[in-house]
């Protein structure tokens, strides 16, 4: 696909934080964009899409919970009718959570992996579909973590998590290549979103292991999708890229 076809990208869980970044700058890169979110978070996935129209892209909003698989066929169904042909999908969507690993409960664990793992699976296969349908190829872009490299204390459930999608992503670009699609992921680190409202302390020791002494930005992340969804990232597949700030090498 040259640079000045784009197409239409989705991008799950768009409503706030990284996914109202990754989204905005899709479209400012030139992609018209559905915006996924639950129910629950209708009303600021409308405020992305009117912030992605003023940007001069299209936008609609394709509600669905990620977990639940005919929901998301509806949501790549809709997204399909009103914009034309996917190019792009970013499995964004996800949630974390601190918890020594001794007290974390079977529910909190499970509850983890049905959103981060089976979400992004879901979402993965759901793209792959329209890909293939489409006869068009595509990439497809997976939210992993650096604790997808590198495991941390604390965050038992969100690690495993984590590397499961790595995991995944590789096994699917293994498998989707031959289709013209290429599977990637991003690795962010300490990211400044609501996911740390509930850890703020944490969040603030953990700068001073960050190399560039900062913590990272929703945008910062937007950049690392926006390159992956790119032209410039065509020879690239199963790879999680660690934008991190420095904190993990890969």
């Amino acid at each position: 696909m040259s640079e000045s076809q784009k197409g239409a990208a989705l991008v799950t869980g768009a409503g706030q934080g990284i996914g109202r970044a990754i989204a905005l700058q899709l479209a400012s890169d030139g992609f018209d964009v559905a915006i996924n979110d639950i129910a629950n978070s209708s009303e600021k996935a409308e405020a992305v899409a009117s912030e992605v129209r003023a940007l001069g892209r299209k936008a609609v909003v394709v509600l669905a919970d990620v977990t639940a698989a005919e929901q998301v066929a509806e949501a790549f169904q809709n997204a399909y009718d009103q914009l034309g042909n996917l190019s792009v999908v970013v499995a964004n969507a996800g949630i974390a959570r601190v918890d020594s690993l001794i007290d974390l409960s079977s529910d909190a664990w499970d509850r983890m992996f049905e959103i981060n793992v089976r979400g992004v699976f879901l979402t993965y296969q759901a793209a792959a579909r329209q890909f293939i349908k489409q006869g068009t190829g595509g990439k497809i872009i997976g939210a992993a973590s650096q604790v997808a490299h590198r495991a941390a204390g604390g965050f038992a459930a969100y690690s495993s998590s984590k590397f499961a999608v790595r995991g995944l992503t590789q096994a699917a670009a293994q498998e989707w290549a031959a289709h013209g699609i290429t599977v990637n992921a991003y690795a962010p680190g300490v990211v400044d979103t609501a996911l740390w409202d509930t850890a703020k302390e944490i969040q603030k020791a953990l700068v001073a292991s960050i190399p560039v002494g900062r913590l990272q930005t929703p945008q910062d992340v937007g950049n690392t999708v926006s390159f992956l969804a790119s032209s410039k990232s065509d020879y690239m597949t199963g790879q999680t890229i660690i934008s991190d700030g420095g904190m993990v090498f890969a």
